[in-house]
Formats: structure tokens, sequence, C-alpha cells
């Protein structure tokens, strides 16, 4: 279940950085309601996921697959472009990330 808040988390944050871009500076209402209910939301669920799972492991999934979506939000809805680097650093952060949860000891499985 602790995975799952986990990803609540990232999804939430996910979608208010993408708000947070469409906001303007916080002069478009919408978007900016989206900013802060989402960020409150994201921090929530990683407030419950922290209950179980350690801090370090979570931060890392979490600041690391956020990386990756927010920069495949940008590249579909905001038609931003990614270099070869940028493919290559999102890959190292998946590769990461799978090693994290596949063998190390600090995972509560």
């Amino acid at each position: 279940m602790n995975f799952y808040w986990l990803a609540a988390a990232i999804v939430t944050e996910v979608i208010a950085t993408s708000c947070l871009k469409a906001s303007n500076g916080f002069t478009r209402p919408l978007p900016s309601v989206f900013v802060v209910l989402g960020y409150g939301a994201a921090f929530y669920c990683l407030s419950q996921t922290l209950k179980t799972v350690p801090i370090g492991l979570a931060y890392a999934i979490w600041s690391g697959v956020g990386t990756v979506l927010i920069a495949l939000v940008g590249v579909f809805l905001y038609r931003q472009t990614l270099d070869r680097a940028a493919v290559l650093g999102m890959a190292l952060i998946i590769a990461g990330v799978l090693v994290l949860n596949l063998y190390s000891k600090s995972v509560a499985h």
C-alpha cells in the first residue's frame, strides 16, 4: 500500500508542476488552483509513504520518476524537445530507480 501512496504523490506532483507552467506565473486562476491543490495532495501522499518507506528511498523514487514524467509532459504537452543527453540522463534515472527497488536492502517490501 505504501508504494501506492508514493505513486499518487508522483502523479499529483507531476500534475501540479504541469499546471505551474500553465499558470503563467500565477496569473491564470484555474491552473494556479491546481498547483496549490496538487502540491498539497502530493505532500500528503508522500507523508503517508514515509510512515513505512525510508525517506531517502522514497525521495529518490519520487524525484527520479517525477523528473522523467515531467520531461515527457514537456515533450507531449508543451512541444519541448529532448536531445540525446537528456534521453540518456533519463535512462540513467530510470536505471537508478530500478536498482534501488530490485537490489537495495533499504527497500521495505
